[in-house]
C-alpha cells in the first residue's frame, strides 16, 4: 500500500515546519523567563498574576467563600496585591490606576 502524493507532501511539510515553530515557541518562552528572573533579581519579588487572572481569582473567592481552598486563594490574592504595591516594575501589564484600585480581601 503506497502513500499518495498528498500524504508525502504533508509529511515533508510537517518535518520542515514543526522544528521552526517549536524553536520560535522555545525562544519566546526563554525570553519571558529571562525577564522574570531579571525582575526577581532586581526587586526581590514579582507579581504572580495578570490583571485578568487576579480579577478571576477575586471573583472565584467571592463566589465560593466556604470552599476549602478559599483561604489559600485569598492569601494568594492578597500576596499579589501587596507585591504589586511594593515593586517598581510589574511583570504583567498593570497600570498604576489598576494597582491603586486593588483592595486586600479579608482573611
Amino acid at each position: 500500500m503506497a502513500l499518495s502524493t498528498v500524504a508525502w507532501i504533508s509529511m515533508l511539510l510537517a518535518i520542515l515546519v514543526l522544528p521552526g515553530v517549536a524553536t520560535v515557541a522555545l525562544v519566546k518562552s526563554l525570553r519571558s523567563e529571562e525577564r522574570k528572573l531579571e525582575l526577581l533579581r532586581e526587586q526581590g519579588r514579582i507579581d504572580s498574576y495578570s490583571p485578568r487572572a487576579l480579577g478571576e481569582l477575586r471573583e472565584w473567592v467571592q463566589a465560593h467563600p466556604n470552599d476549602p481552598y478559599a483561604t489559600v486563594a485569598r492569601q494568594r490574592y492578597n500576596e499579589c496585591v501587596r507585591t504589586l504595591r511594593e515593586i517598581d516594575e510589574p511583570y504583567y501589564d498593570w497600570s498604576p490606576e489598576e494597582i491603586d484600585q486593588l483592595e486586600v480581601l479579608d482573611e
